[in-house]
């Protein structure tokens, strides 16, 4: 059996260019978001404060977005960043179904499905990642990513 079916597949020139003007849309806007949790901007204070778990979650979602933010932008760290991001939103969109009283879970669920399309273009790159960082690469199974 041939393991290049196995192995995902580098995205084509055309799909790179989507995949990288995504990313970066999707890195401004987390950059934007993280800077009014991380800053305090009085709509955060009180949207965190409504959820009730004290303003430790506002820093920590507030860095989590920044590095994800940043990560989108590296080529090896993009699809673990993505997928990573898509995990916080994924907890934004359940905050706004089950404990916000005016949630509205629209936009943390377009994220989430944007980062999942990044997430799934760049999976090479997300197992090349974890080879590099399991003691070498498997270039059997894993093809190297374009940039």
């Amino acid at each position: 059996m041939s393991t290049e079916a196995a192995s995902p597949r580098t995205p084509s020139r055309l799909q790179n260019v989507i995949l990288w003007t995504l990313q970066g849309l999707l890195a401004l806007a987390f950059l934007m978001t993280s800077s009014g949790k991380l800053l305090g901007a009085e709509a955060q204070v009180s949207l965190f404060d409504e959820l009730g778990f004290g303003q430790w979650l506002r820093y920590l979602t507030g860095v989590l977005q920044l590095l994800g933010a940043v990560g989108l932008l590296i080529p090896l760290l993009s699809g673990l960043a993505a997928t990573g991001l898509a995990l916080v939103m994924a907890g934004a969109v359940s905050a706004d179904l089950f404990m916000l009283s005016e949630g509205t879970p629209i936009v943390p669920l377009v994220l989430t499905l944007l980062l999942v399309v990044v997430a799934w273009g760049r999976r090479a790159r997300i197992l090349a990642l974890r080879d590099r960082l399991l003691g070498g690469s498997n270039s059997e199974t894993t093809p190297t990513p374009a940039v």
